[in-house]
Parts: structure tokens; C-alpha cells; sequence
């Protein structure tokens, strides 16, 4: 079967399924005991599977079919979760990933896979899983099957928790070498009926006795003694390799009790279950009303609709020039048409920072993980949206702002307790709209950042001198951290303080046109606040009239229009400023700035037209020769041989016909 006409529906439902997989792998471990969350994993994994069976894709059918067969066992309660399994499950998600992406790329999606499907096996089969601490250490981890107990052990278990008894599931692992396993098994039977009372084993008791096991065994144990009390006495046996003790809970009887709690309020739902299925029915109705669009159709579509803005603004000019009444009703009609258009395609570009903010808390357990950190990652707000375009160039940025704040900022447990802190550190990702930005906010509560450190770097790097630096403020002193090359880690290590980074985040943002901040408090905590336009395509702008030049500023950098009179202007150090309400604001001619060329003759004009723009907490006050309005312009790019044009983001074409330079505020702001 050709299959090249699919790959990219398998591409897009492969990505939504992994992603699926990753989610409630990171759910399952904070509740490991919920099988319904290992119901939607092997949903996800088996769906998988047969689409690339059904593509050809070998490896990545092989390996979903080994997960399968775990997930399979968890769901019948033949196998618990463990932390070992988890990280197992995780590397194989990893490596699917990366065969997507192979495939995308146009690779085959091959991948030796051998290893992860060994270590799945051995988990099907009762063995313990291979894993990194494994090859380290002579202390591993048996999968370990789950006890399960009858009605008459419950209520023996339920009597002895009144009289104030734990119930302890006591697995036992004996050297591989052991030679008489039945010894070895009554020396721990002995050791544990003094500890308490043992009222269930697996293997059962005649197997034990007959050494039908391999070389670990499961006991039942009600004791009212400690777990590690347990597990050293255990232990001061000859020849046992591990003891692993956890709290006993029987899935099978919670969930018996569970059906019968849902039996008895079955009529008491009966209306409610009704309204449920209904507003699913809706739910699938809505979504079978979807269809996939290319993005690539979308950008077609965009870009000719940019054409129609143009020749909109074309229009408008030509009709209120010409002044025909009829003419003017249909331009203004058409306009109000095309700007419901206009919005609607933009709609259709943006999609949810969810996408993005999806990687992050897989990405926070590894790292809390390598630094041996405990992190809490709080997620806000993922139901943001924010065009396309912005979307795929914000990801890396995010990642090495996070990287930074668990590496730099979040301390150590230790370091935390001695300062009074919660061992566990907290970190806070939120996404927001606010006018026509979208703000993203990584906020944790660590060390925050160190001013005489980053003072000390920057003296060192030659951006600061020593009088300078006792002169800034704290605000001014911390962006200091996005100059180029500068670090303050102290040893180099994988996950950041190579001395890149940082600028390449600021510069990204800036590209974007976007603007990054930074609030810090020492030992409470730091804040990178990131502004990020909605869109980048088509922005409103105010054209202003410098000389014979037409110029645009996008008006989210503006904070207001000012017409100053020429006795209202003041110098300071040479520096042109205006009082703009009780601040003092710099201005800056862009006559001066482009070198326009002196054509009209200015007949000693009493005001002067300001445009005041905006950047974190700094004004700057732009002065131009009139104001022309409002417009909505499309946001061209000056091509390969204008790179880099100074205090210019772009181009566009007006009503008129003629180009108009579109100014980029942030290059031109004063301290």
C-alpha cells in the first residue's frame, strides 16, 4: 500500500498520542494506585502501535507492543508502578519521539530498540529491569507482584489496624548464588513472626518449602515495628541480596467496595449519568466538526490576504479622495467584511502555549532528578494562545530561562532547610493575555540573583566600571545577566553556566518583538517576565510624517502622543529631555537618528510632535514632524540586502502606493 499520502496525518496523531502518553505517565506517578490512568496510557500506546504497523514503521510497533504487555499487566493488577518502571516507560517514550522525528525528517524511523524492549520483558516476566542505578549498584529493585487478599485476611487486617498495626507487603530478594533458598526462607520467616504476624506469602507456603520460585518472594506482614526496624534485621541474614517494604494496599478489594458505593447510588445518578452522556454525545459532535488544515495553507492564505489589507487601504484613500457617496458606503462596508476576515484567519493561526509548555514538567522530573533537587512545577494559564508563528521560536528560549531558574536559582535541599524553607522548591510557569500581548512568567522561590556576583562579572567583562556599578539600581544591575558571554555559574556542567544563553534568549524576544524583565528578592526567589506580541504579521501602527518620509510605530510600543512646546524642552548633559508627567524623558529626533535630508523648511514651528514609547519601566520620547493617524499595516521583511538596518523591524506598503519603514521602538530607547 503507498503510504506517503498519510505520513503526515500519522505525523500529527502520533505527536498527539505521545504527547497523551507523557501526560498521564507524569499523572500515574503522583497516583500510582489509579489504573484508570494506565487505561489511557495503553490506549494511547496501542492506537500508536497500529498506525505505524499499519505505516511500516517495525521498530516503533515492536517497542508499543512490549509497553503494551506492561501496561496490560499494571491494568490486572499483576504488577504495581514503581519509580524503576516509570523511568523505564519514560526512556521508551523518549526514544518514540525521537523516531517520530526521524520520520519527519524524512528518515526511515529506525532505531535500535533492542535494549528497552529487553528491559520491558524482563519486567513481563517478573525479572528485575535493567536501569542505570542497576549497572552502578549491587542494590536493585525486583518488580514486585501485588498481594492480593481474601474477605476473611481483610477483616484480619482491618481488626488489626484498630489495635494499632501496620500492614506491610515485605518483598525478599536472595543472591542469585544462593544454594539452599528453603533455609534461607524459614531464617526470614522467623525473623518476621517475631516482628509481628505473617498472614499471606507468594509464592504460597508448600512452593516455598519445595524452592518452586526464583530468588525473591512476597510476604504479608502485620506488624506495629518500623519499616527500616524491619528491614535491617532482615537483612543480617546471609545471602539476602535487597528487602523492599512498602504500606500494603489491595487494588482488587478498594475496588469491589468501589463497585458496590456505585451500585448503591446507581439510581441516585440514573438523571445525572443521562445529562453526562449527552453532553459527550455534544462533545463528539463538536469534535467530528474538525478537520485538519495544513499550516503551510494557512501561511498561503495569510499572505494572500496581506495582499487584500494593502489594496484595502488603497481603496480607502482613493474613495475619500474621489468623494463619491455610494463608492465610499461600498469601501466601508468592504472594510468592515475584511477586518472580521482579518481576525478570523488570525484565529486560525493561533494555537495554545499549552504545545510548548507541554515539555516542561518531563523535563523539570529529569533535572530534579540529575541535580538531586526536589521541584514542583505549578502550570498556568496553558490555554493561551499565541500566534503560530511566535509559538515555535519561543520554545528554546523557555527551555534555558527553566534550566537557568533549577540550576542557579532553586537550592539544594539542604541549603533550603538550613534557610527555613520547604525542602521542595517551587516553580511557576504562567501564560496571560493583557491588551494585544501575551506575558509568560517563570517565577520560582530559590536563592534569587546575586548582585555582587553579577556586578563583580560585569566589571571583570569590561561592561561596567566600579563607579558605574555603585550607581545603578538593583533593576538596572540584573539585566546585566543578558549580556553576551556572561555567566555567573561557577563550574561549567551540562545543564547551563557555559556563558551562552541568556543574550541568545533576549535577542530571540527582541526578534520577535518582544521585550524580557527582571524582578529578583535575595533567598526569596527570582522573575523573568517575557512580553511577547499576539500576532506578527499584521500589527497597528501610527504613521508619523518625518520631513517627506512616512514612518510606522507599532502602537503596543506607544504610551501616549505628546505636542511639546519648544519652551517645555530641556537639556541635561547635553541631552534633549521632556517633563512627561513628573518624569524626566529623554527624546530622541528620529530626523537625526536616519539622517533624513532637510526638505521642508521649518518656519520656527512652536511645537514639536512627540511620540512617547514604552519599554519595561523606561520611557523615551520620539520626535517626528506630524502625526498621520492609525493604520493597520502588513509587517513585510526588508529581504537578505537590508539585514540588519538599525531601529528598522520591517516595511509596508501604504494606500498610496508608497513604502513606509516601520520602527523598532526598543533599539532607539534612552536609559
Amino acid at each position: 500500500m503507498e503510504t506517503n499520502q498519510y505520513i503526515e496525518v500519522f505525523l500529527d496523531e502520533s505527536r498527539e498520542h505521545l504527547q497523551a502518553v507523557n501526560d498521564h505517565l507524569l499523572e500515574l506517578e503522583k497516583q500510582p494506585e489509579d489504573t484508570s490512568i494506565v487505561g489511557e496510557i495503553f490506549r494511547s500506546a496501542h492506537t500508536l502501535k497500529g498506525m505505524a504497523a499499519t505505516m511500516g514503521f517495525e521498530d516503533i510497533s515492536s517497542l508499543t507492543h512490549k509497553m503494551e504487555n506492561v501496561l496490560d499487566l499494571i491494568r490486572n493488577d499483576q504488577l504495581v508502578v514503581t519509580t524503576e518502571l516509570i523511568d523505564i516507560t519514560f526512556n521508551c517514550l523518549e526514544t518514540l519521539e525521537e523516531m517520530v522525528e526521524s520520520i519527519a525528517e524524512g528518515g526511515d524511523g529506525k532505531k535500535d530498540v533492542s535494549d528497552l524492549v529487553n528491559q520491558l520483558e524482563a519486567i513481563e516476566k517478573g525479572e528485575q529491569p535493567a536501569s542505570k542505578e542497576s549497572e552502578n549498584s549491587s542494590n536493585t529493585v525486583e518488580t514486585v507482584t501485588a498481594l492480593e487478599v481474601d474477605e476473611y485476611q481483610k477483616t484480619v487486617m482491618d481488626q488489626a489496624k484498630e489495635q494499632g498495626f501496620q500492614s506491610f507487603q515485605v518483598t525478599v530478594t536472595l543472591n542469585e548464588d544462593c544454594m539452599l533458598k528453603q533455609a534461607r526462607v524459614f531464617m526470614v520467616f522467623e525473623v518476621l513472626e517475631d516482628l509481628g504476624e505473617v498472614i499471606k506469602t507468594v509464592p504460597s507456603v508448600e512452593e516455598l518449602e519445595e524452592e518452586q520460585f526464583d530468588h525473591h518472594f512476597s510476604v504479608l506482614l502485620l506488624t506495629k515495628e518500623e519499616a527500616e526496624e524491619i528491614r535491617s534485621k532482615v537483612m543480617k541474614i546471609s545471602e539476602i541480596k535487597q528487602v523492599d517494604l512498602s504500606p500494603f494496599s489491595d487494588r482488587k478489594i478498594e475496588k469491589q467496595e468501589n463497585n458496590q458505593k456505585e451500585g448503591t447510588q446507581k439510581e441516585k445518578t440514573q438523571p445525572e449519568k443521562s445529562e453526562n452522556n449527552k453532553q459527550q454525545s455534544q462533545k463528539k459532535q463538536a469534535q467530528s466538526k474538525s478537520i485538519r488544515v495544513n499550516i503551510e495553507r494557512i501561511d498561503r492564505l495569510m499572505n494572500l490576504f496581506e495582499e487584500v489589507v494593502i489594496d484595502r487601504g488603497r481603496l480607502e484613500d482613493i474613495s475619500r479622495k474621489i468623494g463619491h457617496n455610494e463608492l465610499i458606503e461600498t469601501v466601508e462596508h468592504m472594510s468592515r467584511v475584511s477586518k472580521d476576515m482579518q481576525n478570523m484567519m488570525l484565529t486560525m493561526r493561533m494555537v495554545p502555549i499549552e504545545q510548548v509548555f507541554n515539555r516542561f514538567p518531563r523535563m523539570i522530573r529529569g533535572l530534579a532528578k540529575d541535580l538531586d533537587k526536589k521541584i514542583e512545577l505549578e502550570i498556568s494559564g496553558a490555554e493561551t494562545e499565541l500566534d503560530r508563528t511566535v509559538i515555535d521560536e519561543i520554545g528554546d528560549p523557555l527551555v534555558h530561562l527553566i534550566r537557568n531558574s533549577v540550576d542557579h536559582g532553586i537550592e539544594s535541599p539542604q541549603e533550603r532547610s538550613a534557610k527555613g524553607k520547604p525542602e521542595e522548591g517551587h516553580l511557576q510557569l504562567t501564560a496571560y493575555h493583557n491588551g494585544n500581548h501575551v506575558y509568560i512568567e517563570i517565577e520560582d522561590d530559590g536563592a534569587g540573583i546575586n548582585r555582587e556576583k553579577v556586578e563583580s562579572k560585569a566589571i571583570k567583562n569590561g561592561i561596567l566600571t566600579e563607579e558605574e556599578a555603585e550607581k545603578l539600581t538593583d533593576e538596572e544591575v540584573y539585566p546585566l545577566i543578558f549580556s553576551s558571554g556572561f555567566s555567573t555559574a561557577e563550574q561549567v556542567s551540562d545543564i547551563s553556566g557555559r556563558g551562552v544563553g541568556l543574550d541568545v534568549v533576549k535577542n530571540t524576544i527582541e526578534s520577535l518583538g518582544g521585550q524580557i524583565f527582571i524582578t529578583s528578592t535575595p533567598d526569596q526567589g527570582s522573575k523573568f517576565t517575557i512580553q511577547l506580541p499576539l500576532t506578527l504579521s499584521i500589527l497597528s501602527a501610527m504613521l508619523v510624517n518625518v520631513q517627506k518620509e512616512t514612518y510606522a510605530i507599532p502602537l503596543s510600543f506607544i504610551e501616549e502622543t505628546v505636542m511639546l512646546k519648544n519652551d517645555e524642552k530641556m537639556f541635561v548633559n547635553g541631552q534633549a529631555v521632556m517633563d512627561f508627567r513628573g518624569k524626566v524623558v529623554p527624546l530622541v529626533s528620529i530626523q537625526t537618528i536616519f539622517e533624513v535630508p532637510q526638505n521642508i523648511e521649518q518656519n520656527d514651528k512652536q511645537d514639536e510632535a512627540v511620540v512617547v514609547v514604552k519599554k519595561g519601566d523606561k520611557l523615551t520620547g520620539l520626535v517626528v514632524d506630524n502625526f498621520m493617524g492609525q493604520k493597520e499595516v502588513v509587517l513585510k521583511s526588508l529581504g537578505n540586502y537590508f539585514k540588519d538596518v538599525f531601529a528598522i523591524s520591517g516595511a509596508t506598503i501604504l494606500g498610496d502606493g508608497s513604502i513606509s519603514l516601520i520602527i523598532d521602538p526598543n533599539a532607539l530607547m534612552k536609559g
